[in-house]
């Protein structure tokens, strides 16, 4: 980094054999880079094959000269979930911040700590397995506040079309590709983290060292990236302009997060209630749910006292926590009395949060997330292939968490397939998508999220009873990183039901995204079967990324037609993807997800969908224990009818796996055999 300053730095000795430098990182590579972890158990292999150096770090650094006073000690860190502790000869400075992305995080050191010639870091690691990549970067022989407050940069965002502009500003160090420490005159409307400014309209002041940055300035899902790079150096003061537009039309489809705390309700993480208001705003999300656990605190007051009321609609819900899942629910009557949150039977449960004043929607969050030791869809409580609840009752919950961009998976399709089967089951469970945030900035508040088709004009006057009117009638669209759209015959979308021609009909889907994403992969699923699985060339431009037509034959039996959408993830600092939650693989795909409610297709002509757990039913009742007949029967529908078949025998008491099963489907139809051997394959 070239400034106007003295650093008594002189070197870092290695000190460890094999410590490597990822080369592919740094653009010009002035330290060594550890690789800190668990040699026998690699949390990440997209990090490298194995840690190199093991869970503890002694780093040997010389200096030529002690700084005559209090110093700043640099240091570089990459996927820090847990807390590791800094030790500087035998000073403990601290711990390093919980980030799991590239960031320069700045230590005081007092008078004294430091010597000429050689001095000695100590990392020491957590408890839990983590892994980190990690390097001591230099010393400033300056106090910490002076050496952050070197240089002054006043940024102004806006909008194209129009003035300033609620936004996301990221500013990267430009050496090292990290997030870079900043602070922030007193009086702004802004929400300040590592790297990262929050603004309210558009405008934002920092104090920051002298070095290369790039800034970057963004307004969510939904608008452009502006980028500048700049030199600042110590002392000087800069000021940048920077414009977004809006490159993806939602006319008519509101922005929500269904899924939102703070600090000062939840009691974690790190975001205060003014800051959630101006990051709800900075993210572009129109219909907040503000879900603290177990109570019913909003941001409306904080919307205020920000002068963000005209940018989104908030609305009073809660996260019902209990020992047997979570439950978000919207919206809730102030002073109304919630659901008791020690109950874990499920029947119990939803009576209690039914009865809570106002609530109109139940949503399952992140179904397959261990929290006090219960997994709601885990094996042995869900049928993943059926969708039956292993547990007993039916569910009764009216929408589910597909994505949970704070909670992401290793597979994140897995739960988009457990939302399937449970369309399949029969229920009506529209899927959303959520943030789930805590943060100003660890995970992105809106970055998952749920197009509702609702009137959109005034984000500050959204009708929330025609938004969860809508919401449940699965007009809606989950989102993050692209939007998928789907229309049948010209006329019918998601929530719609459709009659099928005799010839069939036509199936338009359109992918939108901004010009910082991708998509290349655009997959139909009729009654969770893939039916269409087109690879398209990805795009840079804003706004519609792909259209694809298809012609659909008339199928057998009624269907549900679901479009997901996805391309490769999001990595750059102003937007990430966070790695997953609750990992069961080293292996880390990132993708951008689009997935669209259904569109129910009447292929029968009655006027009304029947699930294929229907339809398998009134097979059975006609065949009665004849199996013979009833596996002959099932031959006239699709695979998904004869899922439900066989859990429907399970049920009656007939092991799908038995000899005269297997005897009777020798001669089946093909999707009658795959939809026997399916369910069969998640039994005991």
């Amino acid at each position: 980094m070239t400034t106007k300053r003295t650093v008594l730095f002189v070197g870092i000795l290695a000190g460890l054999a094999g410590c490597t430098v990822w080369h592919r990182v740094w653009k010009t590579p002035e330290f060594t880079l550890y690789h800190l972890g668990n040699p026998d158990q690699p949390e990440w292999l997209d990090l490298d094959k194995e840690p190199v150096h093991g869970r503890d770090l002694k780093a040997p650094i010389v200096l030529e000269e002690a700084a005559p006073g209090e110093s700043t000690l640099l240091l570089w860190h990459d996927n820090v979930k847990y807390l590791w502790t800094v030790t500087l000869n035998n000073r403990k400075l601290g711990t390093l911040p919980l980030y799991e992305i590239p960031m320069i995080t700045a230590f005081a050191v007092p008078n004294g700590v430091l010597n000429k010639g050689e001095n000695t870091l100590v990392l020491t690691p957590p408890r839990e397995n983590d892994e980190i990549r990690f390097g001591v970067m230099r010393v400033e022989p300056h106090p910490l506040n002076s050496w952050l407050n070197e240089a002054e940069l006043t940024i102004d965002v806006t909008e194209s079309l129009g003035g300033s502009v609620p936004c996301r500003i990221t500013i990267v160090d430009d050496t090292v590709e990290a997030l870079v420490p900043l602070t922030a005159p007193a009086g702004q409307r802004i929400a300040v983290r590592p790297g990262v400014v929050y603004t309210a309209d558009g405008k934002a002041k920092v104090h920051l060292p002298g070095g290369r940055y790039r800034v970057h300035a963004g307004r969510g899902f939904e608008y452009s990236v502006a980028t500048e790079s700049l030199s600042i150096d110590p002392g000087e003061s800069r000021s940048l302009s920077l414009k977004i537009r809006r490159e993806v039309p939602t006319a008519n489809l509101v922005a929500c997060d269904t899924h939102l705390h703070t600090l000062k309700y939840s009691g974690h993480g790190d975001a205060t209630d003014d800051e959630r208001a101006i990051t709800l705003a900075g993210e572009g999300v129109e219909l907040p749910v503000a879900t603290e656990h177990n109570q019913a605190n909003g941001y409306a007051e904080a919307a205020a006292r920000m002068g963000l009321l005209s940018r989104f609609t908030p609305v009073l819900g809660s996260e019902i926590t209990t020992p047997a899942g979570h439950f978000n629910i919207f919206p809730v009557e102030p002073g109304g009395k919630l659901a008791d949150s020690k109950l874990t039977d499920w029947t119990t449960l939803m009576e209690s949060i039914r009865a809570t004043p106002g609530v109109r929607v139940v949503i399952l969050n992140h179904p397959r997330n261990n929290h006090s030791n219960f997994v709601p869809f885990a094996d042995s409580n869900f049928n993943r292939i059926s969708g039956d609840n292993l547990r007993g009752p039916e569910f009764t919950f009216d929408a589910m968490e597909l994505l949970n961009s704070s909670a992401l998976r290793s597979d994140d399709f897995q739960v988009i397939h457990d939302w399937m089967a449970l369309l399949n089951h029969g229920y009506r469970i529209t899927g959303v998508g959520s943030s789930d945030c805590h943060e100003v900035n660890r995970f992105i508040v809106g970055q998952a999220r749920t197009y509702i088709a609702v009137k959109d004009t005034d984000p500050g006057r959204i009708d929330v009873a025609a938004a969860c009117e809508s919401l449940l009638k699965g007009r809606a669209l989950v989102s993050m990183g692209l939007l998928a759209q789907v229309k049948v015959d010209g006329r019918y979308g998601p929530g719609d039901l459709a009659p099928a021609g005799s010839d069939g009909f036509e199936v338009e889907a359109r992918i939108s995204g901004p010009s910082w994403t991708k998509v290349d992969r655009v997959e139909l699923f009729a009654n969770g079967e893939r039916i269409r699985d087109e690879w398209v060339e990805p795009v840079s431009t804003g706004g519609e990324k792909a259209r694809l037509r298809w012609k659909i034959d008339r199928p057998r039996n009624d269907v549900h037609l679901v479009v997901v959408a996805s391309g490769p993830g999001v990595r750059d600092l102003y937007w990430p993807l966070s790695r997953p939650y609750q990992p069961n693989t080293p292996l880390w795909n990132p993708r951008v997800i689009a997935v669209t409610n259904p569109v129910w297709i009447d292929a029968d002509g009655d006027g009304a969908f029947t699930s294929p757990r229907a339809l398998a039913a009134k097979v059975l009742s006609l065949h009665g224990k004849d199996l013979a007949a009833t596996i002959g029967e099932l031959g006239n529908y699709d695979e998904a009818v004869s899922v439900q078949a066989a859990s429907l025998l399970r049920t009656e008491g007939t092991d799908v796996r038995t000899q005269a099963v297997t005897r009777a489907l020798q001669g089946a139809a093909e999707p009658v055999r795959k939809g026997f051997a399916a369910y069969a394959s998640v039994l005991p």
